[in-house]
This record gives C-alpha cells, sequence and structure tokens, in this order.
C-alpha cells in the first residue's frame, strides 16, 4: 500500500496529518479501485505557514474535515497487515507513531522507502532530490504535487519502475528491497 501525509508541520512532537492518501498494489500493479483520500481536522494544531504553502491547506480548508480518530480509523483498514510504500519513510513512521504509537521503528520495518530505490539508480543524482523531480526523470507523471493523493500515486508508480530495473540486477523480494542502498551520498 503505497501511503502518503500531509501534515500542520514536520515537529513530530506536536504537528499532526491534515490529510492522507493510499493507493494499493497488487501483484505488480497500482490498483486505483482501492485508493483512499481524507482531509482531516488538525483539532487544536494549526498548519504552519510553510506547510501551508507547501499543500495548500489551510484552515478554514480544513473545518468539518474528519477528526483524527475518524481518519485512523480509515487509515487502520486500509493499512492493516500490508507493507507501507513511502517516499522518505521516516517522515510517515513519525506520524505513523503519533497515530497509533507502536515506536517509529516499528514502522519502519513495515516501510520500503522508494527514495533510495531511487538513488540506486540515479548514478547523477538530481538536486533537488524530490518526489516530483525523481518521477519526472523516470517519467512518471505528477499532477500535482504535495497532494496526499498525488504523491501516494506517483509514489506507487515510481516503486513499481524502481523495482522493475532492481529486479534485473536480482533485487526480487521484499527483504531484497529494503536492504537496496543509494549510490553516492543519500
Amino acid at each position: 500500500m503505497s501511503l502518503d501525509f500531509e501534515a500542520t508541520g514536520l515537529d513530530f512532537a506536536k504537528d499532526t496529518i491534515v490529510s492522507f492518501g493510499t493507493v494499493a498494489l497488487r501483484r505488480g500493479r497500482v490498483d486505483l479501485g482501492e485508493a483512499a483520500y481524507d482531509l482531516v481536522d488538525p483539532g487544536t494544531v494549526t498548519p504552519s505557514r510553510g506547510s501551508v504553502t507547501v499543500h495548500g491547506l489551510r484552515p478554514v480548508d480544513l473545518r468539518g474535515a474528519p477528526s483524527l480518530d475518524a481518519a485512523r480509523a480509515s487509515l487502520t483498514d486500509a493499512i492493516a497487515g500490508r507493507f507501507l510504500v513511502t517516499w522518505v519513510a521516516d517522515v510517515e513512521a513519525a506520524f505513523l507513531d503519533r497515530l497509533y504509537g507502536g515506536g517509529v521503528r516499528r514502522w519502519l520495518r513495515r516501510c520500503i522507502d522508494v527514495r533510495p530505490l531511487a538513488r540506486s539508480l540515479d548514478e547523477d543524482p538530481a538536486t533537488p532530490f524530490t518526489l516530483a523531480s525523481v518521477a519526472e526523470r523516470h517519467s512518471v507523471p505528477v499532477s500535482s504535487p504535495h497532494h496526499a493523493l498525488d504523491d501516494a500515486l506517483v509514489t506507487a508508480q515510481l516503486f513499481m519502475v524502481c523495482a522493475s530495473k532492481l529486479a534485473a540486477r536480482g533485487v526480487t523480494s521484499v527483504r531484497d528491497l529494503r536492504a537496496v542502498r543509494p549510490v553516492g551520498p543519500g
């Protein structure tokens, strides 16, 4: 399951999610039939100016959105028993820890981070090495950067591209994918 969060900021001690997107991966294909997207009411946490600049979700846009508890329940069903395909897994794992507890390390064990997979394939990585720039380099379309559902879809598609290229190098299992390290500085 590909997963992306947008949040009030990146201070994991206080910030919280404001939206999430999930896209299923099944038998080597992206399955949009189970895609999910929702806004999340951040409660008393106000989105930082920087986060609003990035994802465009203002407090007024989040009024009336499902509560964090409702989002947690919805997300629980989507990710139950699945590996999570992410871009920069540390961020998603930190927010998963905020939502469910259990520790960031526990969540990282369930994540396949596409960023190091892409870096391992790129001897001359673009600067900055963002999801959008890497997707473009691998001909994966990006329609709405920093929209949780589009980022989850782009991450899923980029994962499929990277996994296919890495399979030619003998990287064929989840364990193999999780062990891939970037070429050069990571």
